[in-house]
């Protein structure tokens, strides 16, 4: 009864993991966006069915594009880095028998770095990602995509693991990777920034996350994710404002 929708590029260090907590639904779908390492290799191996894009429209339209694919009565999303617990396998499992017109929540526990973050705005981190096909879609957003329903939305108990941020390298390349998509799809929705913002807007990202939502009680590591969420804020309105600067000097 249940599709799994994962989308990837170049995720050979984690996809196996990920294919193996899901290895007993009855479908999975894999778009994957061009990868030039082993992943669909590995996809295949474990019977998935995989389609590969020539172009990167985002993470909402890739999602979608997974999910026109599927063909069960239930849909799971999942991304190459998180992982289905047996415990929530089972209530993946009782959840589509028991409630068949509900979309369901689950919590999600993130590690950064190696540790599992408690606190810093990561915990309790909320996701819907299990759906009656054809009763939700996600948005078109380029990054922070959403599932968009009609239907009811209960929540499940057992967390969906996410193995993100598995070092400092993959962190530097989120954060220009997310900064930029963030950046774009602000410019898209015409906002505008400027350096005296991003500096103010990446300074808040840091009190939100250290002080606010408690990230010192994650020790160092809690204050490693709160000076890399004010990069990621910081860059983020900076490319902002010189995406404003150039499209001002296009037009004059």
């Amino acid at each position: 009864m249940l599709s799994v929708i994962i989308i990837t590029k170049n995720e050979a260090h984690a996809i196996e993991d990920c294919l193996r907590s899901v290895a007993w639904a009855d479908e999975i779908i894999v778009v994957d966006s061009g990868s030039t390492d082993s992943t669909a290799n590995i996809c295949h191996q474990f019977g998935a069915k995989v389609t590969i894009t020539d172009d990167w429209p985002g993470f909402g339209q890739q999602k979608n594009r997974a999910l026109a694919l599927t063909t069960q009565p239930w849909v799971l999303s999942i991304d190459a880095d998180e992982r289905v617990t047996p415990e929530l396998q089972a209530e993946i499992k009782q959840a589509i028998t028991n409630n068949p017109d509900a979309s369901y929540r689950m919590p999600r526990s993130s590690s950064y770095c190696g540790q599992f973050i408690r606190y810093s705005g990561w915990s309790p981190d909320y996701i819907t990602r299990l759906f009656r096909r054809g009763h939700g879609k996600f948005s078109d957003d380029l990054v922070h995509e959403r599932l968009i329903t009609e239907h009811p939305t209960l929540t499940l108990k057992s967390p969906l693991l996410h193995i993100s941020y598995i070092n400092l390298e993959e962190v530097l390349d989120k954060i220009n990777r997310y900064s930029t998509a963030g950046a774009a799809m602000s410019f898209t929705n015409s906002k505008s920034a400027t350096l005296g913002k991003a500096i103010r807007h990446g300074l808040w990202a840091f009190v939100r996350t250290y002080f606010v939502r408690l990230g010192f009680l994650d020790g160092k590591m809690g204050f490693v994710l709160a000076v890399s969420n004010a990069e990621t804020t910081y860059y983020r309105y900076l490319k902002l404002a010189l995406l404003n600067q150039q499209n001002s000097s296009d037009i004059s």
